[in-house]
């Protein structure tokens, strides 16, 4: 199985008129995910290589069936675009766009979990989600992830998602789903949710977490490691050489009051009985140990 999407899962794209969104559009199709419609407010009607463009969501839903929206609205019309989503039912809004202000990242949240609790939202400022062999939702190169399982992965870092996958790949092991939940102050998607799910999947056996600096999310991930969860857990957190105080790349990596460090982070995991690696390629090999023990 797989956790979020599958190859059942019917996609619509807002944003799919626009230049970066009918390249991603195009290649996520191309790879196999039934990528359903897109939408533009002005161009209803018309057509982005046979996928038929909607005024808003909820035609393109009822015509269609889609049930997932992949959101590539530059950053000021995110916030519409994410509750256009919700309204009209969407049950996962995946929203690459990268620089949505955090004031507008806190208000579609809280009303995704009030008015809309059946709407997951992942992202925004993430790479998306796949799941191998049957739907690739986002930025994610689909040929450095080898599909069949038996590893879930959940990511902060884009970049460190897609190494991730090679160093599986590279190691002849397949993943279940692949989730990017993206390094903003205010993911709709967290590490426990996506925890949750891969616990509760059957045919995910282990899984591979990578984190950063900055916020308390890794802690918590090692709680909830800890107290809820009987499946094995390799890790990489970056960020071991940042300086505290100055922000890294992402809005949420940042340090302050020395909390958030890579350290600290390490050691909550290394506590909750999860591998943690010293950089990428040690996490990955953490793992092939893992699927090794598993298969004997």
């Amino acid at each position: 199985m797989s956790i979020f999407v599958d190859e059942n899962t019917k996609v619509i794209y807002q944003g799919l008129t626009g230049s970066t969104g009918r390249y991603y559009g195009l290649l996520n199709r191309e790879y196999g995910t039934q990528v359903v419609a897109g939408t533009h407010p002005k161009k209803g009607g018309t057509d982005v290589d046979g996928i038929p463009i909607f005024t808003t969501v909820k035609e393109a839903a009822e015509a269609t069936g889609a049930t997932a929206t992949c959101v590539f609205i530059p950053a000021a019309g995110v916030q519409s675009a994410v509750l256009e989503a919700a309204e009209a039912g969407m049950e996962l809004v995946v929203c690459i766009t990268e620089g949505v202000p955090a004031h507008d990242e806190a208000y579609f949240y809280n009303v995704l979990k009030r008015d809309f609790p059946n709407t997951r939202l992942l992202g925004p400022n993430c790479p998306g989600i796949i799941s191998p062999g049957k739907a690739n939702i986002g930025i994610t190169a689909g040929h450095i992830a080898k599909a069949g399982g038996p590893v879930g992965i959940v990511s902060r870092s884009g970049t460190l998602t897609y190494q991730a996958l090679y160093e599986l790949k590279q190691k002849d092991i397949g993943v279940t789903t692949c989730v990017g939940i993206g390094g903003d102050p205010v993911p709709g998607t967290s590490y426990i949710d996506c925890l949750q799910a891969f616990e509760a999947d059957p045919d995910t056996k282990a899984i591979m977490m990578i984190g950063e600096i900055g916020g308390s999310a890794e802690e918590e991930a090692a709680e909830f490691i800890k107290n809820s969860m009987t499946k094995p857990v390799s890790s990489y957190i970056a960020g071991v050489t940042a300086p505290p105080g100055k922000k890294m790349g992402h809005a949420g990596a940042i340090v302050s009051g020395g909390k958030g460090t890579a350290k600290a982070k390490m050691e909550a995991l290394h506590d909750a009985g999860v591998r943690v690696g010293q950089n990428p390629t040690e996490a990955g090999e953490l793992m092939a140990q893992i699927v090794a023990e598993l298969s004997a």
